[in-house]
């Protein structure tokens, strides 16, 4: 990937300019789904895997494409790969595999830690080593918040993560040892969330008697739990 860091801000740049207002938005979803994380029921079994979808088809097609078009080439594989990773998420939309809520203190915390950094941190800590908007990659809209997203909001669900769910954030998660080398340290989150979300969820997901069912019921071996609210009556 010959690219240079200056280069990338610059292209961070261009896209911020062109997708506006489109980053209101972003945040809007981006709470709204950390929102409903910490709730039990069908409507974040729906809206989560929805929000994810638009995220993750977004960067593919508004993001890589015309990356891609613009000559950086490998951008065609980046497309193809969050396009699908896109049109998995919206696949569970239909089969409502995630629920969401868990009752793990130390999936609870590093979960909200990674949706912290992606919402909040990326722009921050860029802003302090002089990545100032709108030389900054846009929460949501571009691929390193996003899988930093991604990673958070699947460490808060209390039933298994398929796999498949997995591959192509974790994968694209080392590509963040690329970035870090040409200047945007802001990407150490993206390298450390794949390996500790990865870690953490395929810890869990191993033990099946700590996987909580689908149907919102309350282990009764837990004996901690973090719940905005019983919504398991919701439609």
């Amino acid at each position: 990937m010959a690219i240079t860091g200056e280069q990338l801000l610059e292209v961070f740049a261009t896209y911020n300019l062109q997708i506006w207002p489109m980053q209101i938005l972003a945040y809007l979803l981006g709470v709204v789904g950390g929102y409903l994380a910490f709730r039990k029921g069908r409507l974040s079994q729906r809206v989560i895997p929805g929000i994810l979808a638009f995220f993750w088809l977004w960067v593919a097609f508004l993001f890589w494409l015309p990356s891609s078009l613009q000559g950086f080439t490998i951008g065609y594989l980046f497309m193809a790969m969050f396009a699908i990773e896109g049109v998995l998420f919206l696949i569970q939309v239909m089969k409502r595999q995630l629920a969401f809520g868990t009752y793990s203190k130390t999936h609870t915390i590093l979960g909200s830690i990674f949706m912290l950094y992606a919402l909040l941190g990326y722009p921050l800590l860029g802003l302090a080593i002089g990545h100032v908007y709108p030389r900054t990659p846009p929460f949501g809209l571009t691929p390193c918040p996003l899988i930093v997203y991604t990673f958070g909001l699947l460490l808060l669900t209390r039933s298994k993560v398929p796999k498949r769910l997995m591959v192509i954030p974790f994968f694209y998660s080392l590509s963040g040892v690329v970035w870090i080398s040409i200047g945007i340290w802001e990407d150490v989150g993206l390298v450390l969330s794949g390996l500790v979300g990865v870690f953490l969820i395929w810890r869990r997901d191993r033990k099946p008697e700590e996987t909580l069912p689908l149907d919102g019921s309350t282990p009764q071996h837990s004996n901690w739990s973090l719940d905005l609210g019983d919504t398991t009556n919701e439609k």
